[in-house]
Parts: C-alpha cells; sequence; structure tokens
C-alpha cells in the first residue's frame, strides 16, 4: 500500500469520526434542550401542584336555560401522587361586555367547592374530577338579576386548588410551562354567555337595489340567508331570474324555495320553533353589491337593520332575540 492510500484513510477516518462527534454533540443539545422544559414542570409540581385540563366538556352557558352548564375534566398533580389534595373552589366573576344594558361590576365570588370524594383515580393513579356550575348557580352566586347580563357578556371561571399542608394555588401561581401544552393548568376559563332564540314568526324584508332578484355567492343566484335551527338548516331569499333550473336556490319558479318578487323588494318568513335551543343566521354574500334585509322579531321588534344595499358583509349575522 502506497503512501496516498495511507493518508486517504486516515483522513476518511478521521472525518468519520469528527461527524460521529457533531452528531452526538447535537444530540446532546437537543435532548438538554428537551429536558429542560421537563425539568422546569417537574421542578413546577415538585415545588406545588396543577389541575391539568383533560377536556372542557361544555364552554358556554345559555342564559335561557338555567341548568346549562360550563364543564371542565381536570387531573389534579402534585408531588405526593395527588395525596395532597384537600378541596377545589369553584369561583365565577362576570365580564360585562354589553355596555348597552348598563355595566355590571365584576365581583369574584365563590360559587361552590369539590372534596377529594367528588375525584377518582385516573389512569395513572392521579385524582380526576368533572367540575361544572350551570347559568342559574353562577347568576345566583353573584345576584344578578336579568337585568344585569346580556348574551356577549362573559363569565370568567377561576379554580382555586387547597392542599392539605396549607398551600393554595390558583391563576396567579400559573407559570408559563404549566398554563399551556400537554400541562395545561390555566386555572382560569372564559365562558361565553348565549341565549335561546324567542319561538316564532321572524318576518325577513328584503330588498335589490337593482331589480333582478338576489345574486349571492355568483352572477346567476346563489342561496338565501341560512338559519341554522338546532342543525336543522333553512333559508329565505329573493328568486332571481337567472337560476338555472334544478340548480340554485334563488332560481325562479314554484317550489325553488326562494320568495317570488317582482324583482326590487319581497317578504318572507322562517318559523323558530319552542323549544329551539340555537339559531344561527348566516348571509353567504352579495355578488353585486346590490342586497339588503330587516329582520323583524316574532313581537314586532328590529332585530337587525342592514342599512344600504351592499352593506352586509358575508358570514354571520348578529340576530339576537331571546326567548325569556
Amino acid at each position: 500500500m502506497n503512501k496516498f492510500n495511507i493518508t486517504t484513510k486516515a483522513m476518511r477516518n478521521s472525518l468519520k469520526m469528527g461527524a460521529l462527534a457533531l452528531i452526538t454533540c447535537l444530540g446532546m443539545i437537543s435532548c438538554q434542550e428537551s429536558d429542560n422544559v421537563i425539568d422546569t414542570v417537574l421542578e413546577t409540581t415538585q415545588q406545588g401542584a396543577v389541575l391539568r385540563t383533560l377536556e372542557v366538556v361544555s364552554g358556554t352557558m345559555n342564559s335561557s336555560l338555567p341548568d346549562s352548564e360550563f364543564a371542565v375534566m381536570v387531573e389534579e398533580q402534585d408531588n405526593q401522587g395527588g395525596n395532597l389534595l384537600e378541596q377545589v373552589n369553584l369561583y365565577v366573576t362576570i365580564d360585562d361586555n354589553t355596555p348597552a344594558n348598563g355595566t355590571t361590576a365584576g365581583v369574584k365570588t365563590l360559587v361552590k367547592s369539590f372534596m377529594p370524594s367528588d375525584f377518582t383515580p385516573g389512569p395513572f393513579g392521579l385524582p380526576r374530577a368533572t367540575l361544572s356550575t350551570t347559568f342559574g348557580e353562577s347568576a345566583a352566586a353573584l345576584g344578578l338579576t336579568f337585568a344585569d347580563y346580556a348574551p356577549g357578556d362573559i363569565f370568567v371561571v377561576d379554580l382555586e386548588l387547597l392542599l392539605t399542608d396549607g398551600r393554595v394555588f390558583d391563576n396567579s401561581s400559573a407559570s408559563g410551562s404549566t398554563s399551556g401544552g400537554f400541562y395545561s393548568s390555566p386555572f382560569r376559563y372564559s365562558v361565553p354567555l348565549v341565549c335561546s332564540p324567542a319561538p316564532g314568526v321572524y318576518t325577513v324584508n328584503m330588498v335589490d337595489s337593482y331589480g333582478d332578484g338576489w345574486q349571492t355567492t355568483s352572477s346567476g343566484g346563489g342561496e338565501g340567508l341560512t338559519i341554522d335551527v338546532d342543525g336543522t338548516i333553512l333559508m329565505v331569499g329573493m328568486c332571481s331570474p337567472y337560476g338555472s333550473a334544478g340548480g340554485s336556490f334563488l332560481e325562479s319558479g314554484a317550489g325553488t324555495g326562494c320568495t317570488e318578487n317582482a324583482g326590487s323588494a319581497a317578504t318572507g318568513t322562517i318559523t323558530i320553533p319552542a323549544g329551539a335551543v340555537s339559531a344561527e343566521w348566516t348571509f353567504p354574500g352579495d355578488f353585486w353589491g346590490e342586497i339588503g334585509f330587516d329582520i323583524i322579531a316574532p313581537d314586532g321588534t328590529t332585530v337587525l337593520f342592514s342599512g344600504a344595499p351592499g352593506s352586509v358583509a358575508p358570514g354571520i349575522v348578529p340576530v339576537v332575540f331571546c326567548a325569556m
């Protein structure tokens, strides 16, 4: 073997060793970064405790239904395997986002407490429970009357964890490493307040400024206002003379479902049945910028006035008229 071959072999071996060392070094750095996150969480848990969010079972409250509830499934973790759990308190505060009916001051108020007997061992032996409060319980605890809240307000639910050694943990003690991700333990949840629609016949007064009916999603027609009532889809809209036979909802002709009209104006109705929990109104769009409409509640109240034709953006239409 000549000198050139010996040197080349030695250089090749040296490069292999260098690459191996670099890979090992990078692997150590990667492991170290991963371990740092885990160490932070473990250190936090060893020093304190968390209520890990497993699932938000129900994330809204319905002001029309006193028994509608917010519910969250949590797992208590401490450095004694859950044996330090003494009690979990549930507090509620109202965040008033609807100044039209006045401003309600938010006062953090205790609604109920959960004891160790309310928890059961999970797959890892740690105590788990579904913690909940109904709209009726929360409103009563806060001393709210019908005039104090409205759909759009937020109920802020705070959890407070008490340990047998006297320590207390809540949202103020949640760190970045435990408030999100796998160890999600925020201790605080924002719960939007919604309502059920009042039953009855809703009148929709429709106009088209050009006088050729509605063209919503295309120049030849489209769909009308869509109302999702507990999963049942209803529609109302002005017929268009441009829809092809058997095509869009807004084509002209008997049995198409749209409202026949002289081109410029029409009136349609939607009936929401008694007992409906939700009704979501959606406007598909306005292809030519010519569409306008008003929505009148069963008692004659105007719940939506679109204004000038072409002024309504596609998407959810804010129709709120609550069942009492």
